[in-house]
């Protein structure tokens, strides 16, 4: 790290212009090639991505997405002839627009069940060219302002389906601007200065500039979902500020020790900057652990917030000693230039409301360590009634026109013709199509099915789609479980004894499907990435306690994110006032990505903290003032880093995306707990009351793992003086 800081500080200028050269390179690619992302998640092998491929092969035209517009009349019926002359005339220009591949009207023949019992609802299917994501937004826009112009006093004309979903919603944005202003102010009121503020913001901006950039030019190549940009901005500007302001603080503290601008920043990179290089391997570890579940849609985002947070690493090792080096004693605030010109070099000093805590929670460790546990298990309390699936436009602000005509279609056909099954037959043969005939029969006695609708095959055609429409929501659990009955017991017993196959497919059996294969590969992501995590603290640290601890620690961290989501967005408590719609199901791709972004963040937290203490146990090989000594070292930096990551992500929170939403709460509540209860109380507790035990390694096993030095070697960059503190409080053996 030495070589690199000083090539970066005598060469400030060029690296600062490397940097933007690549930022204004990829955005001038983007602009060039734009993006290509994908929102598909049919996994392989699954009934419905077989029924879906066995649309595309036989009924290529009816493979494409398919939306509605739907009408209400508060002043008469549907039928009334002022409605039905004004609806159809918008419906002819609905059939006739760009990637309209046909429209099924209440008013036609083939429509006539698209009109609700009472009169006063009615519907037509947009038939698209494509899926959802691969349809111009400008041809879903003036599909939905075609249909809007057809509104009147009395008539309400409200558009649902995902390709409407894609059009109205608004990625990233103010909630970046939002973050990155509240990391700003936190930042300023702990450094008394802007300058010094402000780098860490520009740091990650770079980072996260490219690697957002970046993202999208790497939809091109490989399956991206749309979200992924959003995410990795979240994560990102979290990490790439943090990282930034452990440099920066360690910077500061070298030049108020009478270090020259180079020298501090060589030491700078040297402790910090390798804790920041390890922390940001363990979470580009944790992100690109998802690609062993083999899910497309998981990996285009895992390799992106993979990206970006490698970008903003290197951001922070080599563009941010550039701009040190710019700024020199800038960084620190006016009273400490000051005092450096006036006093000279301050020592250290082990002073302050987080020495003095340390000093209280060595002197009764017991008593502090069990109300932190019992803290983060009534956080998490709600996980034990999580539910996966996946939300549906019932769930979107209620402002919304797809939450508008989800309500419509709910009240007038009830809440499963918002999530229709669709099931696709192969019948070659009369003897398949008599089968068929049969299996439509049959599902409209099946309990939990509210509707069936079947066109008769026609001579020569072997592919026929029967429609389901359950009597319950989409997200609803009766109608998982009607799933589940329709392939283990009602279609089995219409194909046995003849050649027919039918698969069970649609948007809602897709989700079901996706949430079913995750739910199932979980417990070896959480195995592999955990048994990731304990390897690379083992080979930090030369420790088995603190690599468990930490690992202890990460699962409680992750029991309060989904402990508060579940709380939120599954029992509804604010979800609505949040814009995220109703209460349903926790999105099923959220705890895959959430494991692996609070894993990766938990073990920052972990390394900054325990890489002071073990820089304190290897020159002193006291156990209580190392761990008391990192504790209230590292307390003041690592809760204003915990802050600003908090901000940062709860700023996605209002953004009115419910996926996003689910991020924010859940990713800002358990940062704030991780540090606050648990770096701060748990861990210094627990490492008390183990003592040196804490950094015993079996000799045989340390001369297997490869030696790595975190905080730098000694020679390289020797300990600051510190004052001694005062000695702590007796130990209270009945705490």
């Amino acid at each position: 790290m030495s070589a690199l800081a000083r090539w970066c500080h005598r060469h400030r200028l060029v690296t600062v212009l490397l940097w933007l050269g690549l930022l204004v390179g990829l955005g001038a690619a983007s602009g060039a090639f734009g993006t290509k992302y994908s929102d598909s998640m049919s996994m392989p092998a699954t009934e419905s991505s077989k029924a879906l491929d066995l649309l595309k092969a036989g009924m290529p035209a009816a493979a494409g997405d398919t939306d509605t517009v739907v009408w209400h009349s508060t002043g008469g019926s549907v039928n009334d002839a002022a409605t039905k002359d004004r609806m159809s005339k918008v419906l002819e220009e609905i059939s006739t627009a760009p990637s309209v591949a046909s429209v099924v009207s209440p008013y036609d023949p083939q429509g006539a069940a698209q009109v609700s019992k009472d009169g006063t609802t009615a519907y037509a299917q947009v038939n698209f060219t494509g899926n959802a994501r691969e349809i111009p937004k400008t041809d879903v826009e003036h599909v939905v302002g075609l249909a809007q112009q057809a509104r009147t006093d009395g008539l309400d004309v409200q558009l649902g389906g995902q390709a409407v979903q894609n059009s109205e919603s608004e990625m990233g944005g103010a909630s970046e601007l939002i973050g990155i202003v509240a990391a700003l102010i936190v930042m300023t009121l702990v450094f008394r200065s802007l300058w010094a503020a402000a780098l860490p913001v520009l740091t990650a901006v770079a980072g996260v500039g490219t690697g957002v950039i970046g993202t999208g030019l790497l939809s091109h190549g490989m399956s991206v979902a749309s979200v992924a940009p959003t995410l990795g901005a979240l994560v990102g500007l979290g990490v790439g500020i943090d990282y930034a302001l452990f440099i920066v603080n360690r910077h500061r503290k070298g030049l108020m020790a009478g270090l020259t601008v180079q020298e501090s920043v060589v030491r700078a990179l040297n402790t910090s900057g390798r804790a920041v290089l390890f922390a940001g391997l363990t979470v580009v570890i944790a992100l690109l652990g998802m690609l062993i579940l083999g899910i497309g849609f998981l990996n285009g985002m895992a390799i992106s917030a993979a990206l970006t947070v490698g970008l903003t690493v290197l951001a922070a090792i080599t563009l941010l000693p550039a701009m040190l080096g710019m700024l020199k004693l800038k960084v620190l605030s006016r009273a400490q230039r000051r005092q450096l010109a006036e006093q000279g070099p301050a020592e250290l000093q082990s002073a302050g409301v987080w020495a003095r805590w340390a000093l209280r929670v060595q002197s009764r460790p017991t008593g502090k360590a069990l109300v932190a546990l019992l803290v983060m298990a009534a956080v998490a309390v709600p996980v034990f009634s999580l539910r996966l699936g996946s939300s549906d436009a019932g769930n979107n602000p209620r402002t919304s026109t797809t939450r508008q005509a989800y309500d419509l279609m709910a009240d007038g056909f009830g809440a499963g013709s918002n999530g229709p099954l669709l099931l696709v037959a192969e019948a070659p043969g009369a003897p398949e199509k008599a089968a068929l005939a049969k299996l439509v029969t049959e599902l409209k006695t099946v309990p939990g099915v509210a509707q069936v609708a079947s066109a008769p095959l026609k001579d020569g055609q072997s592919i026929g789609t029967v429609r389901v429409v359950p009597s319950t929501s989409p997200q609803s659990e009766q109608t998982s479980d009607l799933i589940t009955d329709l392939r283990e017991r009602v279609v089995p017993q219409a194909e046995a004894g003849t050649g027919l196959q039918v698969y069970v497919g649609g948007a809602t059996a897709t989700a079901a499907d996706f949430a079913d294969v995750l739910i199932s590969k979980l417990p070896v992501f959480i195995a592999i990435i955990v048994g990731l995590g304990c390897l690379l603290m083992m080979v930090a640290f030369r420790s088995l306690l603190v690599p468990l601890i930490g690992v202890a620690m990460n699962l409680l961290t992750m029991g309060a994110a989904f402990g508060a989501i579940v709380a939120v967005f599954q029992w509804g408590w604010g979800s609505e006032a949040l814009g995220a719609g109703a209460a349903g199901p926790i999105e099923a791709f959220a705890p895959v990505m959430i494991i692996a972004i609070l894993f990766g963040l938990s073990m920052d937290y972990q390394v900054f903290l325990i890489s002071r203490m073990h820089e304190e146990w290897t020159h002193t090989r006291d156990n209580r003032r190392a761990v008391r000594v990192g504790h209230g070292e590292t307390g003041q930096v690592i809760t204003a880093a915990a802050v600003i990551m908090a901000c940062v992500f709860a700023a996605f929170i209002f953004g009115g995306q419910r996926m996003i939403a689910e991020f924010g709460i859940g990713l800002a509540l358990a940062v704030l707990l991780d540090v606050l209860v648990l770096r701060m109380v748990l861990v210094p507790a627990l490492m008390h009351r183990f003592g040196a035990a804490n950094w015993w390694l079996p000799r045989r096993l340390d001369r297997l793992l490869p030696h790595v030095s975190v905080e730098g070697e000694p020679d390289q960059a020797p300990p600051l003086r510190v004052v001694p503190e005062p000695a702590p409080e007796p130990v209270d053996a009945t705490h």
